[in-house]
């Protein structure tokens, strides 16, 4: 006999009559082998376990088929915005693929894959900065105003808009921090150039994921290759870089005001804003704040950057 699901029983350890064995279960015992006169009374018969039905008694023939009543398919609901005609809403195209696996942000960037510029509009006045995807470069001396003016910038646009301050970057190193004040030597040019690419990094992957970026240097025109050579390359050539370059007099007021290890020498502000000279003749637009607060110098900023995608500047 088996069980009831076709494997058979194991043999009892225990003696008959005693314990969950075959025998001590209810099983018949083999007409060879009849009870002794001292033998166990048998224990009470337990239901058998319900036996799968038996074949028909011609296995030729076919067994005939159950009927299955068809099952109706459900009814398609309205389309949410047309209840009446069930008509489906004119959908907007879709949106770059989204690949989770190996990603940085929402949307894999593409290998290398510069930032290109926006489309202008069919009339260059009506182009609206404020509401552009752009990445801005705002290049100035020390104590120009980059920071605040791009903080302010990127606060009272009406699209997502990052601020990504150089300075900060670079000061992401703590321990064996190389401060320029200390010296230029090779180490300080080299966490520059690490926070460079950091950033440009930073600013692809904000606006694949279709946030505006407004970035701060203080670049030299006498080095393009390692200033805007490098962010352009970094970035790529939707980068539109903008000078703001207050007076003399102005600079050393504002640096005067700064704290840390971010206020320099006289002397020093000095010779970099000499050097800062250069970009007049340059190409690029250029913001003298000298008399403008923070918000008129942001509004000019959106003149400019409008301008710059209606006709990009060379560099």
């Amino acid at each position: 006999m088996q069980h009831a699901v076709g494997a058979p029983l194991p043999p009892s350890h225990r003696p008959t009559g005693q314990g969950p064995g075959p025998q001590g279960a209810g099983w018949v015992q083999s007409a060879s082998q009849p009870p002794g006169p001292h033998a166990h009374p048998p224990a009470p018969p337990v239901p058998p376990a319900p036996t799968p039905p038996a074949p028909p008694a011609h296995p030729a023939a076919p067994m005939p088929p159950v009927p299955v009543p068809p099952v109706p398919a459900p009814p398609v609901p309205p389309v949410a915005g047309h209840p009446q005609t069930g008509h489906p809403t004119p959908q907007p195209p879709p949106g770059p693929s989204v690949d989770r696996s190996g990603t940085t942000g929402h949307i894999q960037l593409p290998p290398g894959g510069p930032v290109p510029l926006p489309h202008p509009p069919a009339d260059p006045a009506m182009a609206d900065a404020s509401q552009a995807a752009v990445a801005v470069l705002l290049i100035g001396p020390a104590g120009a105003g980059k920071t605040t003016v791009a903080r302010h910038w990127a606060d009272r646009r009406r699209v997502p808009t990052a601020h990504i301050s150089l300075d900060d970057v670079r000061e992401w190193v703590r321990s064996g921090f190389a401060n320029p004040q200390s010296g230029w030597n090779e180490n300080s040019e080299a966490q520059y150039r690490l926070a460079r690419r950091t950033c440009g990094f930073a600013a692809r992957n904000f606006l694949a994921n279709g946030i505006s970026c407004i970035l701060d240097d203080a670049v030299f025109p006498d080095r393009p290759v390692v200033g805007l050579g490098g962010w352009k390359r970094h970035v790529g050539p939707g980068l539109l870089p903008v000078v703001v370059l207050p007076g003399l007099e102005i600079v050393l007021e504002r640096n005067a005001a700064r704290s840390g290890n971010r206020r320099l020498s006289d002397e020093e502000v000095a010779r970099i804003h000499g050097r800062m000279a250069g970009w007049y003749g340059s190409g690029l637009p250029i913001i003298d704040n000298s008399t403008y607060d923070v918000e008129t110098t942001a509004r000019m900023l959106d003149e400019v950057v409008a301008r710059s995608i209606a006709s990009p500047p060379a560099f």
